[in-house]
């Protein structure tokens, strides 16, 4: 009966050991559904961040639902300045802006307004509008996890495509730029569509 006692606990760490390697593991672990997918974004109203200008030194303005969609394909991007790996993908989301391909716009997430400008007037501002969510209600609706987060919106306002972590080189060339053209293109979305994931 003892060694039956002491045996108990030891097959049930085990067994969770188990479970916990095969969710980490097993299948392509980039790959995790979305819930979003193939639905409109949600209703928000952002303030735009204070004294971001663009070069004519007009205002840039705040980020609502009412900017997505409408007849073109949008790229939102959740971001901080205290997040290190949007430091690292913010070239890239410069690269992508030149492109004058997409309407790219940014969320500031939890982050101090200061900073967050400092940040946009070291690295650049490749964003058309930016909203700043300082404490993090419209991120929770639109389901980020953290930053960076990027998302494609089609043409009518639903999201096409969620990317989790920092875009790279090879994700926007291998990944994003051929979502956006399934969005420009208007594929439809099924609902079992997936979001790609990449190392924070």
């Amino acid at each position: 009966m003892r060694r039956l006692v002491v045996l108990i606990p030891l097959v049930l760490f085990v067994a969770l050991a188990g479970l916990f390697y095969l969710r980490l593991y097993a299948g392509d672990p980039s790959q995790l559904p979305s819930a979003l997918i193939g639905r409109e974004a949600p209703e928000f109203t952002l303030a735009p961040l204070e004294g971001l200008t663009n070069a004519d030194g007009s205002p840039v303005p705040g980020l609502s639902r009412a900017d997505l969609g409408n007849g073109r394909v949008t790229v939102v991007n959740v971001w901080a300045s205290w997040c290190a790996p949007c430091r690292n993908e913010h070239p890239v989301l410069e690269r992508l802006a030149a492109m004058n391909r997409v309407q790219l716009v940014g969320i500031n997430y939890k982050d101090a307004a200061d900073n967050a400008l400092g940040f946009l007037k070291e690295m650049g501002n490749p964003f058309s509008s930016v909203g700043t969510d300082a404490n993090g209600r419209a991120a929770i609706d639109w389901g980020v996890y953290g930053v960076p987060e990027t998302f494609v919106i089609g043409k009518d306002g639903r999201i096409a495509y969620k990317h989790i972590g920092p875009l790279t080189d090879a994700s926007l060339a291998d990944v994003l730029l051929p979502e956006i053209a399934k969005a420009e293109r208007g594929t439809a979305i099924a609902a079992h569509d997936r979001l790609h994931v990449t190392g924070r």
